[in-house]
């Protein structure tokens, strides 16, 4: 794992949380994207080498979505980059770590993504991420 590529934050309104992410962070949001295939709208604010992920639902079937349902606003996962995921999950799995996608997605910011089982990873939802060719 090479660092931490972003923190995700659930949030139920994008407009009104990027006006206060930039008001905590001191800067604008330099890039908001749809994701169809997740359901999600993303705004990203960069920090030194490191990004906050803002995620909202588009719809009530997305992950975010029931996951708000279920829980407040707030941290939802916390992402690494990697060279390779696909020689990631092999690794992981021989560890016993559960992968819950084994097939790579799109996520935002150009990225093929998989997520660890909270349940092997003391609850923390983990992304691991590289970039799309």
């Amino acid at each position: 794992m090479k660092r931490i590529e972003h923190i995700g934050i659930a949030v139920r309104d994008i407009e009104s949380s990027n006006k206060l992410f930039a008001k905590i962070l001191g800067t604008k949001s330099y890039k908001s994207e749809v994701v169809d295939a997740q359901g999600v709208v993303t705004s990203f604010f960069k920090i030194g080498e490191s990004k906050i992920e803002l995620i909202a639902s588009l719809n009530k079937e997305s992950v975010i979505s029931k996951y708000l349902e279920k829980n407040k606003e707030g941290m939802h996962h916390i992402a690494f980059y990697v060279d390779d995921v696909n020689a990631e999950i092999k690794r992981l799995k021989k560890e016993g770590i559960r992968v819950i996608n084994e097939t790579l997605s799109r996520g935002a910011d150009n990225k093929m993504i998989c997520f660890l089982h909270p349940k092997d990873t003391n609850g923390v939802l983990i992304e691991l991420c590289q970039e799309a060719e």
